[in-house]
Formats: structure tokens, C-alpha cells, sequence
């Protein structure tokens, strides 16, 4: 998948009202964040935070702050999450319920759901983190996207990412 295609895909899951709004979060973690099904399948409603009108996201140790149309997506989640099993509202912890009360959607499912929005799963992942890694170091992907450090320094230097440049924009904050 190209990063053109990427930010199409990406966009249309935005914006496209007719897509049920679960299956757009779910393919944005895949293509912004570069989750697998299987990791996004686990996520609890304890994963995600607002504080102080942001909305963020624990994908690794450290929270990472949501775009406000991806965080109103989550938020959304967050009160409607339904289980297939169950009508109405449930009280599970999960964010993604599964067919199973009590259990999350697996990691199956959810890559049937993503499949059929029409994302190739591992090139989509691929793509973001190539782009991740061109623009945050090696430690900054562990701690905020979640995967171990081998693999983000493997897609480090894949990507030859410009660290001079993430530590001047790093220094210019306030």
C-alpha cells in the first residue's frame, strides 16, 4: 500500500458516515497507528482517557493524543460498544465486545471486519509504520504504537527516519 492510498483509505474512514463507526476506529488504530487485529481486538475501555478536552489512547506505555475526528470515533465506542450477543448496552470492559458476553471480539473477526472495508492488513500496517518510523525514533515507537524495540529498530532503519530533524521540532515545543 502506498501512503497515497494509505491517507485515502484513511480519510474515507474519517468521513464516511455510512461505515458502521467501530469498524472505522478500528481500521484508523490499523492505518495511523499501525495495530494489528489482534492487539486492537484486546483494547478496554481503560485504554482510552479524556483529560482536559484530549482524548488519548494507551497503544504502549505511554498515551498517545487522538485527532479530534479519530477521538470523537473512539469516544463514540466508548458509549455505544454493543455485543453481538447481547442487545442494547453492555457493561463490558472491552472496547471492541465479541459475539461472547464478557469476552472481546477476536482477533479473527476483527481482521474479517477490517478485510472488508477493503484494507490489505499487513500492507496497511506495513505502510504505517514505515511512515512512523521516518518520523519518530526507535524509542518513541516502542513506548506509543506498543511494538518491541528489535522491530521498531528494524523499521528505523528500513525508513532511515531524519532524528536531527524530530529533535529540532522536539526543542521548538513549549
Amino acid at each position: 500500500m502506498d501512503d497515497e492510498a494509505r491517507w485515502d483509505t484513511a480519510r474515507r474512514l474519517l468521513h464516511d458516515d455510512t461505515l458502521k463507526p467501530e469498524d472505522r476506529l478500528a481500521g484508523l488504530l490499523l492505518l495511523l497507528y499501525a495495530q494489528w487485529p489482534a492487539a486492537i481486538s484486546r483494547l478496554t475501555v481503560d485504554h482510552i482517557e479524556e483529560t482536559d478536552g484530549a482524548v488519548r489512547i494507551r497503544l504502549g506505555a505511554v498515551p498517545v493524543e487522538l485527532p479530534a475526528p479519530v477521538a470523537d470515533l473512539a469516544l463514540q465506542q466508548i458509549e455505544v460498544r454493543r455485543s453481538h450477543a447481547v442487545l442494547g448496552r453492555t457493561d463490558s470492559p472491552w472496547l471492541f465486545p465479541g459475539g461472547q458476553p464478557g469476552r472481546p471480539i477476536s482477533a479473527w473477526a476483527m481482521g474479517e471486519r477490517l478485510r472488508k472495508l477493503g484494507l490489505r492488513l499487513a500492507e496497511a500496517r506495513s505502510t504505517a509504520l514505515f511512515q512512523l518510523a521516518t518520523e519518530l525514533p526507535a524509542a518513541v515507537l516502542v513506548r506509543t504504537v506498543g511494538i518491541d524495540i528489535t522491530v521498531a529498530v528494524k523499521w528505523q532503519r528500513a525508513a532511515a527516519g531524519d532524528w536531527g530533524a524530530y529533535a529540532a521540532e522536539v526543542s521548538r515545543r513549549r
